[in-house]
C-alpha cells in the first residue's frame, strides 16, 4: 500500500465530452480555473489539454497552451503542470477507402507535437507508449516507436519528466524499453490507463499485472475510466501507487449526478484518507518524483 499518494486531476482531456456536459471546461480561462479549483481540493498534479475555443474539441493550438499555462503559473497557486503530447496522433480510417485517411484525423510529427512542451517547459508532458484501436469505431491512436524515442530524447533534453501513459501490456513493455535504452530519466513515471476500448479494462486483476511488470524503482499512478474512476483510485493505493481522477476520465460523482473537477479530487481524497493513507502537496510530489521545478 502507497501511504504517501499524489493526486492527479485531468481536468478537460480531448475527447467528445462537451456535449455531455456543460460543465466540461473548453476556453483557457475555464481550464485554468478548474485546474485551481481541483488544487484546491487536494490535486498536486493537474493534467492539461486544450479544446477549440468554437467547437469544444480537442485541440493542439500552442497559444492556447501558453494562455492556460500563464493563468496558473501567475495564480500564486503551487501546483505539478503535466502537459498533453497525445494530441496529433488521431488516425480516422475511412471504411470505403482505408487507403486514404478519414474526416477528423489529425497526424503531426514528434517534434510538432512537442512545441508548446519547448515554449512553456512544464514539468511533465506525457508521452502515449503505443498505438491502439482507441474507441469503438474507426480511430487509432497512432504513436509509432521512432516517434516516441524522439519525443523521449527531446523531453530529456529540455529536463521534462515523461509520464509514459501506457494503456496495455504491449505499452509498458515499450516504456520499459525507453527506459532499458536510457531515454528516460530516473525514476520512471509510467500512467497506467485503464478501462479504454480497447486497451486494458478497468479491474483488479489487470491492473495488479501491469503493476507486476513495472521496471524496479518506478513510480506510477492508475485511472479507471467513467464508473470504474473511484474503484480505481483505491485499487492504485493498494497496490503501491498515485491516483488520477477529473473530468477528462469520468463526467460523474455519482450515479446520475454530474462531477466538477474539484469534487471528483474532494471524493479521491476521501477514499485515500480513509484508507489511512495522505495525499501529498506540489512540493512533496516534485521531491518524489524528482523533477526540475520551473518558475
Amino acid at each position: 500500500m502507497n501511504q504517501d499518494v499524489i493526486v492527479t486531476c485531468a481536468v478537460t482531456g480531448g475527447g467528445d465530452t462537451v456535449g455531455k456536459h456543460p460543465g466540461v471546461p473548453v476556453t483557457p480561462k475555464q481550464i485554468a480555473e478548474a485546474a485551481m479549483e481541483a488544487v484546491e481540493a487536494g490535486a498536486a498534479v493537474v493534467h492539461i489539454h486544450v479544446r477549440d475555443i468554437e467547437t469544444g474539441k480537442g485541440g493542439r493550438d500552442p497559444k492556447l497552451f501558453a494562455d492556460v499555462v500563464d493563468r496558473l503559473r501567475s495564480s500564486n497557486r503551487d501546483m505539478v503542470l503535466n502537459l498533453t503530447c497525445g494530441m496529433g496522433g488521431d488516425l480516422v480510417v475511412d471504411d470505403k477507402n482505408p487507403s486514404k485517411p478519414g474526416a477528423g484525423t489529425d497526424l503531426v510529427d514528434a517534434m510538432t507535437r512537442m512545441v508548446h512542451g519547448e515554449q512553456l517547459l512544464p514539468e511533465i508532458c506525457s508521452l502515449d507508449c503505443g498505438s491502439m484501436n482507441f474507441g469503438d469505431s474507426n480511430t487509432l491512436a497512432v504513436q509509432t516507436p521512432n516517434m516516441l524515442r524522439a519525443m523521449a530524447k527531446r523531453m530529456k533534453e529540455l529536463g521534462i519528466k515523461p509520464e509514459m501513459e501506457v494503456f496495455d501490456t504491449g505499452q509498458l513493455w515499450f516504456g520499459k524499453q525507453l527506459v532499458a535504452e536510457g531515454l528516460i530519466d530516473d525514476p520512471p513515471m509510467f500512467q497506467l490507463c485503464l478501462g479504454i476500448p480497447w486497451g486494458a479494462p478497468a479491474d483488479t486483476h489487470s491492473m495488479a499485472h501491469m503493476v507486476s511488470q513495472l521496471p524496479p524503482g518506478a513510480m506510477w499512478s492508475g485511472f479507471g475510466i467513467s464508473r470504474m474512476q473511484m474503484p480505481m483510485v483505491a485499487q492504485a493505493v493498494l497496490l503501491g501507487g498515485n491516483v488520477r481522477v477529473g473530468l477528462e476520465d469520468n463526467l460523474y460523482l455519482e450515479k446520475g449526478v454530474l462531477a466538477s473537477n474539484g469534487q471528483l479530487v474532494e471524493k479521491a481524497v476521501r477514499i485515500i484518507r480513509e484508507l489511512g493513507a495522505r495525499t501529498l502537496t506540489p512540493e512533496e510530489a516534485r521531491k518524489k518524483l524528482r523533477l526540475k521545478k520551473r518558475k
